[in-house]
């Protein structure tokens, strides 16, 4: 493998670590009047009101019961769910989970014309749940141009286009943001994959597309606000609808950015996001792609270590998912846990319906929901207080369903301290790491692969918050951390990066976010 610790996307990853030495010098505290408000206003534009198709009576409309599917799919994916008082402006919870409250993520809708959207650009708009179209244009065109002519864009007539505003989440977590900012979108694609679910639509990813060519369509300020993702959405329900299909590539690769000029603090994340960007492909390089395969390997089968099969039964979203729906609303992020101890059953259900897809399509899930490459992700369990499974480090084989002890040791003290002091490490019955050999990714993908590692991880982080909450339990994802540390004290390959740590246990109350 060559030698790629100088790409760009290694550089950011370094240079963003969290370190014990230096922590103290990069917290120079927030500037309250910058603080950047979460919601986006448009001045003009026509809006449809998705609130009256909330009501279990549903208006005599026209297309009403397809309204409705539109309803549930925006309010189960990013809409509000509490609003808390506060001594000034109150604070708005969402559907999906985000670092400190701030949602940097935008949700747009683009219609090629259909009998309830008229073609153009919408704007979801979270405290009206309302569709704002704000340009009426046809700009499908520009849509499959901009994604290289996708297949999963021909046969249908919407996408979901996400985006990220990252002065919201810079503002307080300056250059790490980005890797936040991907969590969190993450976390909204969770939620939009069984939000589909539910309403009957298939969502296919998209992360290689021209990043220029969609922010130019939709007018923005590369410099304030750039596309993310892309969904285009198959109607599962439509007469014309064919067998369920999974579109190739989700994910292209980027050019590799060595020797990264001197970048100032405070500039790096905005020069990374554009560093990561995509200009054109070869035609061939595309298909090239679209014709590979990856396989959910398991990577570390390490010798003589202690195995815990965690295969279970499913976990039981009840008659049309109706549970789901609601462990969406009512998620938080849990605040603090009581230290008890989990049980071994609990933590194999969480693991089972955040790895385990096919087992769960007689319930309305999809067998193959779409990631960018899950292939690249690993997974280690810290068990702290687990009955009956010993406290250690555990490598999580998804494809054996099994757990591979990798170190016998209780970790609460160290985890403490890796979370940097934060008391949900502590007291945690189990901490999930989510990590990647980033070398090896940057070689398959580029430095773009740094978004679709963080993408998926807040992908798998959100299926365990909404199974952890269905049952019960506390969970809360966390993006600081001492990088380095994590892999000493845990005994987790040194070519392991840490991605995302989701935490675990007995909750004492919930949380904002």
């Amino acid at each position: 493998m060559p030698d790629l610790s100088n790409s760009i996307a290694t550089h950011y990853h370094q240079r963003t670590k969290y370190d014990p030495k230096t922590i103290a010098t990069k917290n120079k505290g927030l500037d309250w009047s910058k603080q950047p408000i979460p919601f986006k206003a448009y001045k003009i534009g026509k809006s449809y009101d998705l609130t009256p198709y909330l009501s279990a009576k549903l208006p005599d409309v026209p297309h009403a019961l397809q309204w409705r599917r539109l309803s549930r799919l925006f309010g189960c994916s990013y809409g509000l769910t509490a609003k808390i008082p506060t001594m000034g402006s109150p604070v708005y919870l969402r559907a999906a989970p985000s670092a400190g409250g701030l949602y940097p993520a935008e949700v747009y809708l683009v219609s090629r014309g259909t009998p309830l959207l008229p073609s153009g650009l919408y704007n979801y708009q979270p405290q009206s749940h309302s569709l704002l179209h704000f340009w009426d244009s046809d700009v499908w065109e520009n849509l499959q141009q901009a994604c290289f002519s996708h297949q999963a864009l021909e046969n249908t007539h919407l996408a979901i286009v996400t985006t990220a505003i990252f002065y919201r989440s810079s503002w307080r977590y300056e250059d790490r943001a980005y890797r936040r900012i991907c969590l969190d979108t993450g976390h909204l694609l969770g939620n939009i994959e069984l939000a589909c679910a539910m309403t009957d639509y298939r969502p296919h990813l998209i992360g290689g597309f021209v990043d220029h060519l969609l922010n130019e369509m939709f007018y923005f300020n590369p410099e304030e606000e750039g596309v993310i993702t892309v969904i285009p959405l198959t109607d599962l329900l439509a007469e014309n609808s064919e067998t369920v299909k999974t579109f190739k590539p989700t994910a292209l690769p980027s050019t590799i950015k060595r020797d990264c000029p001197e970048v100032s603090d405070g500039d790096l994340l905005d020069y990374f996001h554009h560093a990561t960007e995509i200009q054109e492909l070869e035609e061939s390089e595309i298909k090239e792609i679209a014709t590979e395969t990856y396989d959910l390997e398991d990577k570390y089968n390490f010798p003589f270590c202690l195995k815990v099969s965690t295969e279970t039964v499913a976990v039981d979203w009840g008659n049309n998912l109706e549970s789901l729906e609601k462990t969406i609303l009512k998620r938080r992020s849990t605040r603090a846990y009581t230290g008890e101890d989990l049980n071994l059953d609990e933590l194999k259900a969480l693991l089972h319906f955040t790895y385990q897809s096919q087992d769960y399509v007689t319930q309305g899930f999809d067998k193959n929901p779409d990631y960018f490459d899950r292939s690249l992700i690993e997974t280690f369990v810290a068990v702290s207080g687990v009955e009956g499974l010993e406290a250690g480090c555990y490598y999580y084989a998804p494809k054996a369903q099994e757990l591979r002890q990798i170190r016998f040791k209780n970790f609460r003290r160290e985890l403490h301290y890796l979370c940097l002091g934060q008391d949900l490490g502590r007291d945690a019955g189990a901490i999930i790491f989510h990590t990647a050999d980033l070398q090896k990714a940057v070689q398959k993908y580029g430095d773009r692969v740094y978004r679709y590692l963080h993408l998926d991880a807040g992908h798998l982080g959100q299926r365990l918050n909404l199974a952890a909450i269905h049952l019960k339990l506390g969970v809360s994802g966390i993006g600081g951390f001492f990088d380095d540390q994590v892999n000493e004290v845990l005994g987790i390959p040194a070519d392991e990066a840490v991605i995302y740590i989701t935490t675990l246990g007995r909750p004492k109350y919930q949380s904002l976010g």
